[in-house]
């Protein structure tokens, strides 16, 4: 079979796998915003513009509802993605049913590719935070592109490391921090993945749940509500409907010990 055939039968896999609501495209060739939106990914950041249009030609447009599912925690790591708009959830389960939200993932984050290396089963299930637009990119195709651009695997390795120091840092505040200090934590880092990423245009709007807060913070939703409710009594932040707009940001740091 060939390498383009190949590559064509796996796109084509990723679109019949879809749930019954979110919508599919395959894209022969993606616009410039999808080639910037390529750029901005520390994984891809150093190609060349050649280049960023070669992945660009692989790659399958999806748009997932609100609460949909992109994959679940055991399924086959045939993809990752890239959020173009909206943003996602990444959650586990426990074995009794209780689920804790690990992140939430804006436009430019890549996610999936765990287990698109290892060719082991995803490690945690992601789903639609929002009305989201993803890309996704076959397996098959990114690995050629990292034995052809072995810098590559260079970053993701860095990206990896990123993340395990992230997860060590949040085992550490959920062990020794108070709840307040916990959920402050959790809002600074938000708001610097916000601040480094140069696609989100809304300032300092975490757009969040308060229970998706909860959970990264290994609190209670209304533990959180609470602390929230004083921030915003002493003009730290201002609480709405699905987001928390940071108005003096560099005051929580005030409320982390």
């Amino acid at each position: 079979m060939s390498t383009l055939f190949s590559g064509v039968c796996d796109r084509l896999a990723i679109c019949c796998a879809l749930p019954d609501n979110p919508t599919c495209v395959e894209s022969g060739g993606l616009s410039e915003g999808i080639v910037e939106l390529l750029g901005g990914v520390p994984l891809f950041s150093e190609l060349s513009p050649a280049e960023l249009d070669r992945v660009s030609q692989v790659a399958v447009r999806r748009s997932f509802p609100r609460d949909t599912r992109v994959f679940h925690e055991g399924d086959p790591g045939d993809a990752c993605y890239i959020v173009s708009e909206g943003s996602c959830r990444v959650t586990r389960q426990h074995s009794d049913g209780r689920v804790i939200t690990l992140a939430t993932l804006g436009p430019g984050a890549i996610f999936g590719e765990l287990a698109m290396l290892d060719g082991e089963s995803r490690s945690a299930s992601v789903e639609a935070a929002e009305n989201t637009e993803l890309v996704a990119l076959p397996a098959t195709d990114v690995r050629a592109l990292i034995r052809e651009h072995p810098e590559m695997a260079e970053k993701l390795i860095v990206a990896l490391t990123r993340r395990l120091r992230e997860a060590n840092e949040r085992i550490a505040r959920q062990s020794f921090q108070t709840v307040p200090s916990r959920v402050a934590g959790v809002l600074v880092k938000l708001l610097a993945e916000e601040a480094a990423n140069p696609l989100v245009k809304d300032g300092v709007t975490i757009r969040l749940r308060q229970a998706d807060l909860a959970q990264m913070a290994g609190t209670s939703r209304e533990s959180v509500s609470r602390f929230l409710a004083t921030l915003e009594r002493a003009g730290v932040v201002q609480v709405g409907r699905g987001r928390v707009t940071v108005i003096e940001p560099e005051r929580l740091d005030a409320y982390i010990f």
